[in-house]
């Protein structure tokens, strides 16, 4: 005999409602349906889930473990129907979905036709994160993709949900030939030893790679000195290889070959770029079913897995 969903709900009624009793008049069901429910669990368990005295009932610890497994099977089921009822009650909905230009390279070919299937359109924007931040904060965009780097916040508002999707490397852009070209990777002395280099950087100086090196930099008395403020990456890969300048780029932004140029991983843990699905607080205007939101992020995640 399998578990029924009614055992669990009469196990989380007795918890709550503390006996068999009230947990009854609380479902709305006879106090011997709530009884012959928890006498079927305790079938299936093979030990008792409550112990029974005059003052009430309080679950035993196996009650107690069973309660914590049923409240996720409960909150999945009421989930499922709720979110079911939402999309047979809206059909299509679109979503409108902001990301910066690596992220969306990488992942809008991994998520439109997946959600397309499910009745979900995509109204994609892209810009750079300190305008998709501002829109997510004002409710203008249902879930956007952003990054920051270890140490440096988004000024996200309370409302807004984070979560990480991915963990971005960052790289060194060194041009062919360079002394440090033939090191596996350069620790943050050797990166510091780069300090007569000229660098391309960022057009904001907000940007939070930007920031981290020259904060890395001004930490030890020196200065970035910048070639050039670019957020084309192309730009940076072409200076570099030119000899003209180094920079940092993310992994994402990078692709198998790049002619006349050296990518050098950074032995450093704060030089790693973090990708946050953020998503708008319905109180913002998001006008969103929470159900289609949920697919979104579980296709971002699972294009970035792939």
């Amino acid at each position: 005999m399998a578990a029924d969903l009614r055992q669990f709900e009469a196990l989380r009624a007795v918890h709550d409602a503390g006996s068999v009793t009230a947990a009854a008049r609380r479902l709305g069901w006879s106090q011997p349906t709530v009884d012959y429910h928890l006498k079927n669990l305790e079938t299936l368990v093979g030990s008792p889930v409550l112990e029974r005295s005059p003052r009430g009932s309080r679950l035993t610890p196996v009650g107690m473990l069973l309660l914590d497994r049923a409240q996720q099977i409960l909150t999945l089921s009421e989930r499922a129907i709720g979110d079911a009822r939402e999309f047979g009650e809206l059909g299509r909905v679109r979503l409108r979905f902001g990301t910066f230009a690596t992220a969306a390279a990488s992942i809008l070919p991994f998520i439109a036709n997946p959600l397309g299937d499910l009745g979900i359109e995509i109204e994609a924007t892209i810009d750079e994160v300190p305008v998709l931040v501002d829109r997510i904060n004002r409710g203008a965009l249902d879930a956007a993709l952003v990054y920051t780097v270890p140490g440096y916040e988004l000024p996200l508002r309370p409302t807004v949900e984070a979560v990480e999707v991915y963990r971005d490397p960052l790289m060194l852009a060194l041009p062919a030939g360079h002394p440090f070209a033939s090191l596996p990777a350069v620790d943050l002395a050797a990166l510091l030893s780069l300090r007569s280099e000229r660098w391309v950087v960022s057009t904001s100086e907000a940007d939070a790679i930007d920031r981290l090196l020259v904060d890395v930099f001004a930490a030890r008395g020196y200065a970035v000195d910048v070639a050039i403020r670019t957020d084309d990456f192309q730009v940076l890969l072409g200076m570099t290889a030119a000899r003209m300048a180094v920079g940092i780029i993310p992994g994402l932004a990078t692709t198998a070959e790049h002619p006349g140029i050296v990518l050098m991983p950074i032995d450093d843990p704060s030089f790693v770029r973090s990708i946050l699905a953020v998503t708008s607080s319905p109180n913002d205007g998001s006008r969103h079913p929470a159900a289609a939101v949920r697919r979104l992020l579980a296709a971002v995640k699972d294009g970035f897995a792939r």
